[in-house]
C-alpha cells in the first residue's frame, strides 16, 4: 500500500518552521507557503524562467513554492526563492545579476515577508 504522508525529512522542517514563523509573527503569508508544499508533490508548481521574467520588474522578490526551471531568459535583476531550482535557470539567475534563495533563507531573512510576490 502506498504512503499517504510525505516522507522527506527536510521538507517536513521546513513546512513547520514556516508555520511556527507564521505563528509567531503573525504572518499569513508563511502559513499559505506551508499549505500549499503540504499538497502532493504531483501538483508542486514548477515556473519556467520566461514567466518570471514577463511578470516581473527589476529588484522583484519572488517566492516559488516548487520548481523553477530554465526555459527562457532573464533580463533584469531579481532575488528568486524556490524549493529547488533547475541548474540552468539558477546559472540564468546569476548571470543576469539576481540571486537564487531557499525559501528557509527568505524566511530568515525577511521574517515579515513584505514585498514578496508568489508566483505558481
Amino acid at each position: 500500500m502506498k504512503n499517504n504522508y510525505k516522507t522527506n525529512i527536510q521538507l517536513l522542517d521546513l513546512i513547520s518552521g514556516l508555520k511556527k514563523q507564521s505563528r509567531e509573527k503573525e504572518v499569513p503569508l508563511w502559513r499559505d507557503i506551508a499549505i500549499r508544499l503540504e499538497r502532493p508533490t504531483r501538483n508542486c508548481p514548477e515556473v519556467n524562467l520566461s514567466r518570471i521574467n514577463r511578470y516581473t520588474k527589476e529588484n522583484d522578490l519572488i517566492l516559488v513554492p516548487g520548481k523553477v526551471l530554465g526555459a527562457g531568459e532573464v533580463d533584469h535583476q531579481l532575488t528568486v526563492a524556490a524549493l529547488s531550482f533547475s541548474g540552468s535557470a539558477r546559472n540564468k539567475i546569476t548571470a543576469a545579476g539576481g540571486s537564487c534563495l531557499s525559501i528557509r533563507e527568505l524566511m530568515n531573512k525577511n521574517p515579515e515577508g513584505s514585498k514578496v510576490r508568489i508566483m505558481g
